[in-house]
């Protein structure tokens, strides 16, 4: 299980999050976060994403918990520009707020 927290930034780039066990795929590059073990913590500079905005932790539940920066677009809406955390509990695509009001 992710615990993901958003941090929204005005961006034009667009962000796709997908998860498979351990396995987080941002924009289709994988980050195995497996080897975290219970307690454990990994600095997010060591993972060479843009996109994690700070460190993860595997806690001792086993849920993966950390921050993604979530891009938006000139005219996001307001869960988008304040988004709540999302909570993760199967594999698959990860939905995030909309990029701007425009896509709707």
């Amino acid at each position: 299980m992710f615990l993901i927290t958003l941090s929204p930034m005005r961006r034009d780039d667009t962000l796709t999050v997908s998860v498979a066990g351990d396995v987080l795929v941002l924009n289709g590059e994988a980050l195995d976060l497996g080897r975290l073990a219970p307690g454990e913590s990994l600095p997010a500079e060591t993972l060479g994403s843009d996109w994690i905005a700070s460190d993860i932790l595997r806690h001792e539940s086993g849920e993966i918990a950390l921050t993604l920066i979530l891009p938006h677009g000139e005219s996001a809406p307001e869960a988008t520009r304040f988004p709540q955390p999302i909570t993760v509990t199967a594999d698959g695509p990860v939905q995030l707020p909309l990029h701007d009001d425009r896509e709707i």
